[in-house]
């Protein structure tokens, strides 16, 4: 690569997660608490931190080549940029964000139809705008400089368009959520001029590899055990796999080594029922990353 990638790392809510991601997928990155300048452990990479709010506006003028920022802020500010990966990871959850309206669990607004001619405050503004003008509703869309729950419990406003992973913010400041906007998940994201650069675009593309690899080794481990011969059918039938489990016979020997991947999700549930059907010595171990 003739001149390095200049990589855009979100600020904020997002970064430590971000940082913990690309650390599993093989990048260190440490960066000082004045610095915007994070070092990386790649000569190929050169990285800058900004606000996610920001970060879609300096790729697609290419101050940055790349850079990791939400689906919502790309809308937001209508950028012109290619989407290389959905990377579903967040500060707290490996799901989806949504942006939801919410008012009040008192209010009379039952519907979004119910909002003509209320006022309504967000931080997502440009979209919430074409949002309503799209279905003919008139509205009054301010901005929100944060704490955009307190404007509608205060008075302030008639709804709020805030975003939410598990909703116990928006309830627990007594507000209820009557509709969806959109949903929303961190994406990887470059420039035409940058896609069309051999070099880069080859790193974007190994950076999308390994990113996606590590967020699908958390939701996998691997497990090991050893299987008599007379229950080896039984307890392969028992396995969820990937491909089919990797089965080796012991040294002289009718027992078998037997080895796959399951998700986290059912290794819980999988374990007693491989010991009620004869496994012994199961080994769980973690994925750092599945490709």
């Amino acid at each position: 690569m003739t001149t390095p990638l200049k990589l855009g790392l979100p600020k904020g809510s997002l970064q430590k997660a971000t940082f913990s991601l690309f650390k599993r997928s093989g990048w260190t990155i440490n960066v000082n608490d004045r610095s915007y300048f994070p070092e990386i452990n790649d000569d190929t990479i050169e990285c800058a931190i900004c606000r996610a709010q920001e970060m879609s506006r300096y790729v697609e003028n290419g101050t940055l080549d790349a850079g990791l920022t939400g689906k919502d802020w790309i809308a937001e500010n209508s950028s012109d940029v290619r989407v290389v990966e959905d990377l579903i990871y967040s500060k707290v959850s490996a799901r989806p964000a949504r942006w939801v309206l919410a008012v009040p669990y008192d209010s009379p607004i039952k519907t979004i139809d119910d909002l003509s001619g209320k006022k309504i405050a967000t931080e997502l503004l440009a979209f919430t705008r074409r949002y309503f003008e799209s279905r003919g509703i008139s509205v009054n869309v301010e901005f929100s400089w944060g704490a955009t729950e307190a404007k509608v419990v205060s008075g302030l406003a008639d709804a709020v368009v805030e975003v939410t992973e598990t909703g116990s913010t928006i309830k627990a400041h007594g507000l209820r959520i009557i509709h969806e906007l959109m949903q929303t998940n961190t994406q990887l994201i470059t420039n035409r001029h940058a896609w069309e650069n051999p070099h880069k675009r080859e790193k974007i593309e190994q950076i999308a590899l390994l990113l996606k690899g590590a967020l699908l080794g958390e939701k996998m481990v691997g497990i090991k055990m050893n299987v008599p011969h007379e229950k080896l059918e039984q307890v392969v039938g028992l396995l969820p796999s990937l491909n089919a489990p990797t089965i080796a016979s012991l040294y002289q020997s009718d027992w078998f080594s037997v080895e796959t991947v399951v998700g986290t999700d059912v290794v819980r549930d999988l374990i007693p029922d491989l010991i009620k059907n004869g496994a012994e010595g199961i080994i769980e171990y973690p994925l750092n990353k599945v490709i």
